[in-house]
This record gives structure tokens, sequence and C-alpha cells, in this order.
């Protein structure tokens, strides 16, 4: 029995299940987008209550990870439009390992990322709607048409933002290897 059907039946492994199958993916994904462990921990936990409540509105259990995405990404919208939220600015006092080599391109500098604090860093330095589509499509590896769906925005939409996020994170780290 799949695990969306499980958990309809209120089995509580399943419910485990789902969260360790998918709680490391929506934790990375909540933390690029929040720039806050703590706020993302949280959005990630109102993520699985959310979904256990509505889990009978999951009519496609192939489409379980999808649907935990957009109730993440929902969660972490709502947090980001607070007015407090606003208003903290995160920490940015990790030192730098490594210097990336600016004469690759944007995918180039893209590829391995979340390895490099330094990426990571000047990604969360983003607007959230170019980080959000930025972090879909590089760290999680959906397609332009599946972000389109799950920010419930048009492809056209997502591919500018995608090219002015790439074209704000070269500048950020160019900033960032001038004056280190």
């Amino acid at each position: 029995m799949h695990l969306v059907n499980r958990i309809k039946q209120i089995d509580e492994k399943a419910i485990n299940d789902i969260m360790e199958q998918y709680g490391d993916y929506l934790l990375r994904t909540a933390v690029l987008l929040l720039k806050d462990y703590q706020e993302a921990e949280e959005a990630v936990q109102d993520t699985f209550i959310i979904a256990y409540q509505k889990m009978e509105q999951l009519d496609d259990p192939k489409k379980l990870k999808s649907w935990l995405t957009a109730i993440m990404i929902n969660q972490c919208r709502a947090r980001f439009r607070k007015w407090s939220w606003k208003h903290v600015f995160p920490s940015f006092d990790i030192i730098n390992s490594q210097k990336d080599d600016l004469n690759q391109t944007h995918d180039d500098l893209l590829i391995g990322a979340d390895t490099k604090q330094n990426m990571v860093d000047a990604i969360q330095q983003l607007d959230y709607k170019y980080r959000e589509v930025i972090t879909l499509y590089y760290f999680n590896e959906y397609k332009i048409t599946e972000i389109a769906v799950q920010l419930d925005t048009k492809e056209n939409t997502v591919k500018s933002r995608l090219k002015r996020g790439r074209l704000l994170l070269k500048d950020l780290l160019k900033k960032k290897e001038d004056v280190g």
C-alpha cells in the first residue's frame, strides 16, 4: 500500500516514513528560501502538519513530493511576507574558503553550488522571487514548466527570473571577489 493511502488510514509509521523520506529535502529548500534555519524548520513542520490534515486532497500519490514542495513554498512565502520577517537581516559572517572562477559561465558557477558556501551566501542575498526560482531549478532540479506550476506563474516569468537571478548572482560573486 502506498504511503499516501496508509496516511489516509492514519498509519503513524507512514507519517514517520514520509517525514524521513522528504524532511531533509524540504528543510534544505526552506533554508535556502528563508535564510534562517529555525524558521525553515518551522516551515517544514507546518508543511507536514498541513499535509497530514489535507492528505485526502492529494489525488495522485505519485505527486506527493511536488505537493509537499508546493505546501512548503507557500509556508515560506507566508513567513517572508510578515512585516517583522522583512526587517530581519541575515548575518553573513562565514569566512569563504573557496574562490569561484568568474570566467566560467553562469551555469558552470551553479553546478555543485550546494558545497560552496559563498554561492549559498550569494543566493541568500537575492530577492525572494529570484532565490525561489534558482533554488527550485538548480538545487531541486525542477524543470521550468514544473516551477511555473509550483509557483502558479507563467513559464516566461520563471525564465526571466532565472536569467535576472543569474545576472545578480554574477554581480554579487564578482563584488565578493573584488572585496576578498
